[in-house]
């Protein structure tokens, strides 16, 4: 009896200790998980006959414990599927299936304290999300992450399209090169993005990265739900084409702290055979939680202008006094004459955006504190509430509300999270006083607390805190020089968007970005959410007075396509009043362009060449299509069978005009209408550096 008792557990154990492999509902996806004979667990991804992801280590280090990287048995096996439908309350489309057959193993240390680890495994038809949890067990309660081992082996040197893995900025222009050659360590050197530390490791690349193999494999890595956890970056192994996750550090070295039961963020590969499901991919959302907010009706999507651009390009300051000489003999501020954010100014810019049914007006440099920000690295700078002198919120408030415009709210931390943190509450309620709904933050330079970086676990929960108290106080949020996001925005759905990239301000500042830059961000920096990136420049050239040489790499038609092609439910009309006065004709489509969907189709699409997307208005029976290219100019056919059948639609086509270029002729552009149906086909003729947007609206009658 005893003999046929532990035959039948050593045939459990055998049993679990297999391999096992699941299949995506519609089997596209193949993910296999393994141990090896040294008890490492490992997993592997296939699409149809093809190689994803090889053979591929998985594991967590941990202080001064064993750790769950080798010595591990399976003791359990769970397997499950899933298929539901949510409603989005604002988006790219209405609602999303989340359709996944899942996998969860739970490990157990072979030798004492016996600990155990669940890895969970996803799979969807676009797709791969895992990740590490730790349940509530006697030995595992307050522990550190010194490691993790993640690998992605992937099968071949693939074309990549990355940033180098800084821990504190993401705003490089993109490299594309074979993994073979991922060398970030001159472009971290040169970089003069910000005063920061940059990572160590000169082949470790930023996530979201885009890869495409040889054989027309498209793949995307990156990660969903990053709460209490640092941002990862891969380390691109030259000879294998192996990549490992690298997680930024602390202070003093350390990953996260963790207090079981808990779990790490959710590691994503997006994976298909055609560029356009990369983006039309919702599987990072479908990773995160559902809302934590539960009436969202005040969470309002919305276009905006704002005192920024003409401060970007040197017309005006952000600072009040004048930097050699800051105080009279009084004491006073000795006011600048370039002020951008005077009250006679501002009002300007909400007569405009009256004027034009834009809802919202940003305003930056109200705040005293500019004089004395950048780059000294010092706590209580600012402190949100007190304005310059030349700056009456309260009148300011008062002819916002009679314009019907709502004014944006700006706070800029200058990295001392800690300062804004004992200043949050005071000036959220500041905000709900002058009927601010919207706040855009900032944290340009070094973090404080010393030796955080924009990327590590601190910071992670301090954006997640900036949005549970926004969210508190009715307040939506878009996050400058922030963490990548990671889906964070269906949970709080207030998150509206981040910067976290390089935006179009690089136009007016530096050498700008190519021309082939947007049509890489939508595969990289916006998969894992809405990017800020302020579009609408006019005025592409002769804007800095100082330096005649810096232009606007894209052409008119191209800032226009962006509103499309460049997701986000808040949307800045980024260039000054007086430069859209010129063209009030091109200036029609920013007027007319929604910033919430029904429906998102990407008809076109290859990293770093060519983009088409079009939207469906939220509500309404209207198109909008947005197509961009890089320096090439192209031919873009596309069908007209996303529209409503046997309806009538006027389409107005805002299309670069003859002669247009982005480096000679970027203003150069015609508009045309014509009448079409679902049975048409338009040809776009985009410019080298060009664009072509389009909105189609039905005919009354038109049946």
């Amino acid at each position: 009896m005893k003999k046929s008792a532990l035959l039948l557990c050593l045939l459990i154990i055998s049993h679990l200790s297999q391999a096992q492999t699941i299949y995506s509902p519609s089997r596209k996806l193949a993910l296999t998980f393994g141990l090896s004979p040294a008890g490492e667990p490992t997993y592997k991804l296939t699409f149809g006959p093809k190689i994803v992801l090889k053979t591929s280590r998985l594991g967590i280090l941990i202080q001064d414990q064993p750790g769950f990287a080798r010595g591990l048995t399976v003791v359990r096996r769970d397997s499950s599927q899933h298929d539901d439908t949510w409603t989005l309350v604002w988006g790219e489309t209405k609602t999303i299936r989340n359709h996944y057959q899942e996998l969860a193993v739970t490990l157990q240390q072979a030798a004492p304290p016996r600990q155990r680890v669940v890895l969970r495994f996803r799979v969807f038809d676009d797709g791969l999300g895992f990740r590490y949890e730790f349940p509530t067990q006697p030995n595992l309660k307050y522990f550190t992450v010194t490691d993790e081992l993640t690998e992605f082996a992937l099968a071949g040197d693939h074309k990549a399209f990355w940033i180098p893995g800084d821990y504190d900025t993401n705003e490089y222009p993109y490299t594309t090169s074979r993994l073979s050659e991922v060398d970030n360590a001159a472009l971290v050197k040169a970089s003069t993005a910000l005063p920061v530390r940059a990572a160590p490791d000169a082949q470790a690349v930023a996530t979201p990265l885009m890869l495409k193999s040889v054989e027309g494999l498209y793949v995307n890595i990156h990660e969903a739900a990053l709460v209490n956890y640092p941002a990862m970056q891969l380390h691109v192994d030259r000879a294998s084409y192996c990549l490992t996750a690298r997680l930024v550090p602390d202070a003093v070295g350390t990953k996260a702290y963790l207090h079981a039961p808990d779990h790490t963020p959710w590691r994503t590969v997006v994976v298909s055979d055609n560029a356009p499901a990369i983006l039309a991919s919702r599987l990072i959302l479908n990773l995160n939680e559902p809302s934590k907010i539960t009436e969202t009706s005040w969470i309002k999507p919305m276009k905006f202008v704002g005192v920024w651009w003409e401060m970007q390009v040197g017309k005006s300051t952000w600072s009040y006094a004048n930097s050699a000489d800051t105080l009279d003999a009084t004491g006073q501020l000795v006011p600048h004459g370039r002020h951008g954010a005077n009250t006679a100014n501002v009002k300007r810019y909400i007569d405009f955006a009256a004027a034009h049914h834009i809802p919202g007006v940003l305003v930056e440099g109200w705040n005293v504190g500019w004089e004395d920000w950048f780059g000294n690295w010092k706590e209580g700078v600012f402190d949100f509430v007190t304005p310059y002198p030349d700056f009456n919120v309260a009148e300011i408030q008062q002819y916002a509300k009679s314009k019907g415009v709502s004014m944006i709210m700006h706070h800029e931390t200058s990295g001392a999270a800690t300062n804004y943190e004992q200043h949050l509450d005071t000036a959220y309620r500041f905000m709900n006083r002058y009927g601010y709904p919207a706040v855009k933050t900032g944290y340009v330079g070094r973090i404080i607390p010393r030796g955080e970086h924009h990327d590590g676990q601190w910071m992670v929960n301090h954006y997640l805190r900036v949005a549970h108290m926004a969210a508190q106080h009715h307040v939506t949020v878009d996050m400058h020089e922030s963490v990548r996001p990671t889906g964070l925005s269906r949970t709080y759905p207030n998150w509206l968007a981040n910067e976290a990239g390089r935006g179009n301000e690089y136009n007016a500042f530096s050498t700008g970005s190519p021309p082939e830059h947007e049509t890489i961000l939508p595969f990289t920096r916006l998969m894992g959410g809405p990017m800020d990136y302020t579009p609408g420049i006019f005025k592409l050239k002769n804007y800095e007075p100082n330096h005649p040489e810096r232009q606007v790499h894209t052409t008119l038609c191209k800032q226009l396509a962006l509103y499309v092609t460049l997701y986000s439910p808040l949307q800045m009309a980024a260039d000054l009043p007086e430069n859209y006065s010129e063209h009030p004709d091109a200036f029609q489509f920013i007027e007319d362009v929604p910033v919430d969907w029904d429906d998102t189709r990407i008809l076109a699409a290859e990293p770093g060449d060519y983009l088409t997307t079009v939207r469906k208005a939220k509500g309404k029976d209207e198109w909008y299509l947005g197509s961009i290219t890089d320096e090439n100019a192209r031919q873009q056919p596309i069908k007209l069978d996303f529209l409503t059948p046997g309806q009538h639609y006027e389409a107005i086509i805002y299309a670069d005009g003859k002669g247009a270029d982005w480096q000679q002729n970027p203003t150069a552009y015609q508009i045309t209408k014509q009448v079409v149906t679902s049975k048409s086909v338009l040809t776009l003729r985009l410019a080298p550096g060009g664009g072509a947007a389009v909105s189609f609206k039905p005919i009354a009658g038109g049946q």
